[in-house]
C-alpha cells in the first residue's frame, strides 16, 4: 500500500499540496532522514477550513449515538494498527520500542477509551427553572499538537472534537509527523463523513500561524511551547475566537520529611527522565528536606545509573534520544548553565553517554544544591536532567514550588496522607500528583500560569469544544 506521507487529508481525500515542498524527518538516533513529508501553505489551509465549514453543518446535527459509534469504529481501528502506530512513534521521536508501545502508542488509546465513555454519560440539554441550557459544537476547530506525545495529543484533540459534533483541521508536529499520518489513514479506514477531519503537515509559522487566525475556524486548540502559545493565541485574537492551550511546566515534586526518601526520591527521578524528559509535566525540581539532602543525592545517582540510555530498537535501553539536533543542543546549554552557576553535578554532565557518538543522545543529568534562582530550576529543559533543592521548611518549600511562570503539575510525597492533601491545597498547579499516583485519563488536565488555559481528558476535554446556549422562557420542563 502506497504511503501517504507526501500527502494531505482533506475533504475525505488524500491529495497532494497546493505547491511542492518537502521536509526530511530524521531519525533521532541516527541522524539521518528516512523520509519526506510535504510541507502545506495557506492554499492548502484554506481548502481544509472549507471542506470543515461545509461538512460542519450536517455532522453538528449528528446523534450521540451516531458519535459514539463513529468513535468506536476508530478506536477498533487504532488498535488493529497498534503496532505500525508504535514503530512510527520509534522512528520519528526515539521512543523505545517498549515504551512507544506501553506508553505512547496506548495514551492514544485509552484516551479515546475515556472520551467514548464521557461521551455516554454528558448532559448535552438540561432545564433549569424555565431556561433551557444547551450545549452546542462550537464550530470548525483549529487543532496544534506537538512531537514528544504525539498520540496522546492528538486523541485528546481530535476525539473531543468529534465527541461535541465538531469538524477540524489538524496540524501535527512537522518534527514528528508520521504517526499523525497513520492516524489519519484510520481516520480514512473509520469512514469519518468527509470534511470532518483534515490533516495539514506543515511549519507553526506557515501553517499553524494562518491556521489560527482564519476566519473560519471558531476555536483553537494547540499543545507546545509557551513561547508558541503566545504566538497562536496573539493572531487568534483578531478573530476574536477561542483558544485553549496546554504549554510548557517546571513541575515542582515535594518530598515531605516524613515520606520514605528512597522511594520517592527513586520514583521522582524515573518520572523525570521517563520519555528522555520530554514531558510538560515532568517532575523536574525535586524539593528534599536540608538535612537529608546529601542522601537524596546518592539515591538519585543510583537510580539515574538504571536509566540505560541507547539505541530504541534494543531490549536493554531504558532511555532514547531526544527528538532533534535543537533539543539537543538546547540540554546541553543549559546543564553547562547549571554547572556554570554552581549547581552540584552529581551525575550526568555534558556530551553524549560513552560509546554513543551518533544520535541525539543525552547523559541522565542529576544537579544536587540546586538555588531557587539557578536555570535549571526556572527554565524548561525537557531533557533528563533533575534539579534538587534543599528546603530548612515546608513552608519554603511550598513557596519556592509556586514561585514560577508555570503551572502544569506537582507531586508532594508523604507517609501521612492527610498531610500530602494539606500541602496538595497550597500548590498553584492543575495537576498535584500525591505519592505518584496512577494516571487518571478521567482527570482535568491542564494548567494555571503560563501553563496554558483550558482542560483536556474525558468530559473535560469535550467541554472546550462546546458552546453553552441559555434558552429563556423555554418553560417547564
Amino acid at each position: 500500500m502506497r504511503n501517504h506521507h507526501d500527502q494531505f487529508f482533506i475533504d475525505g481525500a488524500w491529495v497532494a499540496p497546493a505547491r511542492a515542498a518537502t521536509l526530511d524527518v530524521i531519525n533521532p538516533a541516527t541522524e539521518q532522514a528516512y523520509t519526506q513529508i510535504s510541507l502545506g501553505g495557506a492554499a492548502d489551509v484554506d481548502r481544509a477550513v472549507a471542506a470543515a465549514k461545509a461538512a460542519f453543518p450536517a455532522f453538528s446535527r449528528t446523534s450521540r449515538e451516531e458519535r459514539l459509534a463513529l468513535l468506536r469504529k476508530i478506536l477498533e481501528l487504532y488498535n488493529a494498527r497498534y503496532d505500525e502506530i508504535a514503530e512510527a512513534v520509534t522512528d520519528e521521536m526515539g521512543a523505545p520500542t517498549k515504551f512507544a508501545r506501553e506508553a505512547q502508542a496506548w495514551a492514544g488509546q485509552v484516551h479515546m477509551e475515556a472520551t467514548i465513555k464521557a461521551l455516554e454519560g454528558l448532559e448535552f440539554s438540561f432545564q433549569r427553572g424555565t431556561t433551557r441550557i444547551v450545549r452546542e459544537p462550537i464550530g470548525v476547530a483549529g487543532l496544534i499538537t506537538p512531537w514528544n506525545w504525539p498520540l496522546n495529543q492528538i486523541v485528546c484533540k481530535v476525539a473531543p472534537a468529534i465527541a461535541a459534533g465538531c469538524t477540524m483541521v489538524l496540524k501535527p508536529s512537522e518534527i514528528a509527523p508520521i504517526s499523525g499520518i497513520v492516524f489519519a489513514e484510520i481516520m480514512e479506514a473509520a469512514r469519518v463523513p468527509k470534511g470532518v477531519f483534515n490533516l495539514v503537515n506543515g511549519d507553526g509559522p506557515t501553517v499553524g500561524q494562518y491556521l489560527a487566525g482564519h476566519p473560519d475556524v471558531a476555536m483553537m486548540s494547540f499543545t507546545g511551547s509557551t513561547r508558541a502559545g503566545i504566538i497562536v493565541a496573539k493572531t487568534a485574537a483578531d478573530t476574536v475566537k477561542r483558544v485553549a492551550q496546554e504549554l510548557g511546566g517546571k513541575s515542582a515534586n515535594i518530598v515531605l520529611p516524613d515520606a520514605d526518601l528512597a522511594d520517592a526520591v527513586t520514583r521522582g527521578t524515573a518520572a523525570c527522565f521517563s520519555n528522555s524528559g520530554q514531558s510538560c509535566d515532568a517532575p523536574t525540581r525535586m524539593f528534599v528536606p536540608a538535612d537529608r539532602h546529601a542522601q537524596a543525592l546518592e539515591i538519585a545517582k543510583a537510580a539515574a545509573a538504571t536509566h540505560t540510555v541507547g539505541d530504541p530498537r534494543a531490549a536493554a535501553t531504558v532511555l532514547g534520544p531526544v527528538v532533534s539536533k535543537i533539543q539537543f543542543d538546547k540540554i546541553q546549554r543549559l546543564i553547562l548553565a547549571g554547572i556554570d552557576e554552581g549547581a552540584t553535578l552529581v551525575c550526568g554532565g555534558p556530551g553524549r553517554p560513552e560509546g554513543l557518538t551518533t544520535g541525539y543522545y543525552v547523559r541522565p543529568t542529576v544537579f544536587g544544591n540546586v538555588r531557587h534562582e539557578m536555570t535549571v530550576s526556572r527554565e524548561e529543559i525537557f531533557g533528563p536532567v533533575l534539579s534538587i533543592l534543599p528546603y530548612q521548611t515546608e513552608e519554603e518549600a511550598i513557596a519556592k514550588a509556586n514561585d514560577s511562570v508555570y503551572g502544569l503539575a506537582a507531586y508532594v510525597s508523604s507517609a501521612n496522607l492527610d498531610h500530602a492533601r494539606r500541602v496538595a491545597a497550597l500548590l498553584r498547579a492543575g495537576t498535584v500528583n500525591i505519592n505518584y499516583p496512577d494516571w487518571d485519563t478521567h482527570a482535568p488536565f491542564g494548567g494555571y500560569k503560563q501553563s496554558g488555559n483550558g482542560r483536556e481528558y474525558a468530559d473535560w476535554g469535550i467541554l472546550e469544544f462546546l458552546e453553552t446556549k441559555g434558552i429563556v422562557g423555554y418553560g417547564a420542563a
